[in-house]
Protein backbone atom coordinates (compact mmCIF):
# COMPACT_ATOMS: atom_id res chain seq x y z
CA UNK A 1 0.00 0.00 0.00
CA UNK A 2 1.51 3.04 -1.27
CA UNK A 3 1.74 6.04 1.33
CA UNK A 4 -1.42 8.87 0.50
CA UNK A 5 1.60 11.24 0.17
CA UNK A 6 3.05 9.59 -2.90
CA UNK A 7 -0.30 9.52 -4.12
CA UNK A 8 -0.58 12.67 -3.89
CA UNK A 9 2.36 13.27 -5.63
CA UNK A 10 1.75 11.14 -8.38
CA UNK A 11 -1.50 12.28 -9.31
CA UNK A 12 -0.26 15.90 -9.62
CA UNK A 13 2.87 15.00 -11.97
CA UNK A 14 0.95 12.58 -13.61
CA UNK A 15 -0.68 14.74 -16.23
CA UNK A 16 2.23 17.52 -16.26
CA UNK A 17 4.27 17.64 -19.28
CA UNK A 18 7.49 15.54 -19.14
CA UNK A 19 9.91 17.72 -17.54
CA UNK A 20 7.83 20.07 -15.33
CA UNK A 21 7.47 20.37 -11.86
CA UNK A 22 5.56 20.76 -8.69
CA UNK A 23 6.33 22.78 -5.77
CA UNK A 24 6.38 20.54 -2.78
CA UNK A 25 3.78 22.86 -1.08
CA UNK A 26 1.43 22.14 -3.67
CA UNK A 27 1.99 18.68 -2.96
CA UNK A 28 1.54 19.70 0.96
CA UNK A 29 -2.14 21.32 0.34
CA UNK A 30 -3.24 19.19 -2.20
CA UNK A 31 -3.02 16.25 0.54
CA UNK A 32 -3.96 18.62 3.59
CA UNK A 33 -5.22 21.81 2.50
CA UNK A 34 -5.87 23.16 5.99
CA UNK A 35 -2.59 22.09 7.64
CA UNK A 36 -0.80 22.10 4.51
CA UNK A 37 2.81 23.48 6.85
CA UNK A 38 2.85 20.54 9.10
CA UNK A 39 2.54 18.07 6.11
CA UNK A 40 5.28 19.52 4.61
CA UNK A 41 7.84 17.35 6.39
CA UNK A 42 6.08 14.43 5.11
CA UNK A 43 6.20 15.52 1.67
CA UNK A 44 10.36 15.91 1.56
CA UNK A 45 10.26 12.35 3.18
CA UNK A 46 8.45 10.75 0.95
CA UNK A 47 10.11 12.49 -2.33
CA UNK A 48 13.15 11.78 -0.80
CA UNK A 49 12.16 8.02 -0.54
CA UNK A 50 10.79 7.97 -3.98
CA UNK A 51 14.23 9.87 -5.52
CA UNK A 52 16.18 6.81 -3.69
CA UNK A 53 13.81 4.55 -5.60
CA UNK A 54 14.43 6.38 -8.68
CA UNK A 55 10.69 7.22 -9.06
CA UNK A 56 10.61 11.01 -8.69
CA UNK A 57 13.86 13.20 -8.88
CA UNK A 58 14.43 16.57 -6.89
CA UNK A 59 15.51 19.31 -8.20
CA UNK A 60 17.52 22.43 -7.03
CA UNK A 61 17.70 25.18 -9.48
CA UNK A 62 16.35 22.90 -12.63
CA UNK A 63 18.99 20.70 -11.87
CA UNK A 64 18.67 16.77 -10.65
CA UNK A 65 19.88 17.27 -6.32
CA UNK A 66 21.21 14.28 -5.06
CA UNK A 67 18.34 13.46 -2.36
CA UNK A 68 20.59 13.02 0.61
CA UNK A 69 22.93 15.58 0.67
CA UNK A 70 20.07 18.85 -0.65
CA UNK A 71 19.54 21.70 1.43
CA UNK A 72 16.92 24.66 0.53
CA UNK A 73 14.50 25.31 -2.00
CA UNK A 74 13.83 22.13 -4.06
CA UNK A 75 10.80 20.99 -6.71
CA UNK A 76 9.68 17.25 -7.76
CA UNK A 77 9.47 16.26 -11.36
CA UNK A 78 9.41 12.58 -13.15
CA UNK A 79 12.14 11.43 -14.12
CA UNK A 80 13.17 11.54 -18.00
CA UNK A 81 15.15 9.28 -19.68
CA UNK A 82 18.49 10.11 -19.69
CA UNK A 83 18.50 11.03 -15.99
CA UNK A 84 21.40 10.01 -13.39
CA UNK A 85 20.40 6.96 -11.43
CA UNK A 86 19.99 8.26 -7.50
CA UNK A 87 23.09 8.88 -5.57
CA UNK A 88 23.64 7.17 -2.60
Amino acid sequence: MSDPIETVILDLLGPLAPGKSISPEEAARAADPEGWRRTMPKVRAVAIGMARDGRLVITRHGKPADPNRFKGVYRLRLPLEGDAPPAG
